[in-house]
């Protein structure tokens, strides 16, 4: 599958600093520290519904990831899947009277518009599950053959689950409690409550033909689709390789997708940890809810830009939020967001302005820090207003400031 075009990088001056990030698992703020390039998973979209501001909520989070690392001189190696074979997508297409294929086509399509306006640098890998059938199908057929596995029949179709007490390393990236997983599952895609199974927590690796359903045959698993889980561990194991440097996604993923794609990863290398960081970016509301599909409640980039508003103010909007912490879309913050990109473009269109060294420091700090991108922009507030007040004296920092802010956070001026 191919992603959308790659935007230019300018070279930013002076002394780049090293990402540290928060680690889920070990939850704390540690160095990013990949042994050669950086290998960076992030979980893509179920095509319908997107683009909405918690997916470029996302995008733009781990967007902010590669650049900090390409400015360290990293090279990173960056996988995305699609998750264009799921339950989801079929009762959507089967609700609007559309060939589920073609929804996900369509979907899949808008969404590479909302990147590219959004200025989010591609994945090296884009991957869809049914051209990735092969590589997940080897992957579930590996786990059987290492004795981690079962199956639960139901009305002749044979589902294979992986047995969590074999596979071992459960809870040991999430932290919860097994009430607390029990219910997220029951909400999150899980099946709990199915008789037959060993753990009701167990994952489903394969799902066996039912009628009315795609299927791809299987070798000894039989005809079927795969689970939600192992579609990320096979994609990111096969292009990424034993270990990941970043995992990455929202924070409605850390269990059970998560949570289980490592467990899967663990499995199949039988060394842990696969993901040295694993990062996630929080919840964005609207109306007084998280903004989900299921509820509705979206607002959408394709819509905005329809509306003619400047994806950079969308974008801004975006980085005043620490990735960390759960935020409101409103009117107010894109109000705001074009207002910071007009003074941006103000300030950085003058003839000269104050040195922007410093500033260009500021910037890398605060996203060497966990990401702090609302700091980051207020250091570029600063600049502008003070180039705005008074002419400067250094010619040349205007293009600086203009540059960095498009290398370090993806605004283009």
């Amino acid at each position: 599958m191919r992603a959308w075009p790659t935007p230019s990088l300018p070279v930013v001056p002076g002394e780049p600093i090293a990402l540290r990030l928060y680690d889920v698992a070990r939850e704390a703020v540690a160095p990013v520290e990949p042994e050669g390039p950086a290998r960076v998973y992030v979980c893509g979209v179920t095509p319908y519904d997107t683009t909405h501001m918690g997916h470029a909520a996302t995008y733009v989070t781990f967007d902010l990831v590669g650049r900090a690392l390409r400015d360290g001189g990293r090279e990173v190696v960056y996988v995305q899947n699609v998750t264009d074979v799921d339950d989801p997508l079929f009762e959507r297409a089967a609700r609007d009277g559309l060939d589920w294929r073609e929804l996900g086509q369509a979907q899949i399509a808008l969404f590479l518009e909302d990147m590219t306006a959004l200025g989010v640098i591609p994945p090296d890998h884009f991957m869809g599950v049914m051209e990735s059938m092969p590589t997940i199908i080897a992957s579930v057929q590996a786990l059987v053959e290492r004795g981690v596995t079962y199956e639960v029949v139901e009305d002749g179709a044979r589902d294979t689950y992986l047995d969590l007490a074999a596979a071992g390393g459960l809870g040991e990236l999430s932290h919860l409690d097994r009430d607390t997983m029990l219910a997220y599952s029951a909400e999150r895609g899980g099946d709990p409550q199915r008789p037959g199974k060993r753990d009701p927590l167990d994952p489903l690796l394969w799902r066996g033909e039912r009628d009315g359903e795609p299927a791809w045959a299987a070798g000894c698993l039989g005809r079927g689709r795969p689970g939600w889980h192992i579609e990320c561990t096979a994609i990111a194991m096969e292009h990424l390789g034993d270990h990941l440097d970043v995992q990455g996604g929202g924070t409605d993923l850390v269990f059970p997708h998560h949570e289980m794609s490592v467990v899967q990863a663990e499995a199949l290398t039988g060394e842990r940890p696969f993901a040295r960081h694993t990062a996630h970016q929080a919840m964005v509301a609207y109306d007084g809810e998280k903004m989900s599909k299921s509820k509705g409640n979206l607002v959408r980039v394709s819509t905005l830009r329809t509306e003619g508003v400047d994806p950079m103010a969308i974008r801004l909007v975006l980085l005043d939020h620490h990735y960390r912490g759960e935020w409101e879309w409103t009117d107010e913050v894109l109000t705001a967001g074009q207002e910071r990109l007009d003074l941006w473009r103000s300030g950085m269109s003058t003839d000269g302005g104050p040195d922007a060294g410093a500033t260009i420091a500021a910037v890398r700090a605060a996203l060497a820090d966990d990401l702090d991108a609302p700091t980051a922009l207020r250091a570029v507030d600063a600049w502008c207003r003070e180039s705005l007040a008074a002419e400067g004296t250094v010619r040349a920092a205007p293009g600086e400031l203009a540059r960095a802010v498009d290398a370090l956070l993806g605004i283009r001026l």
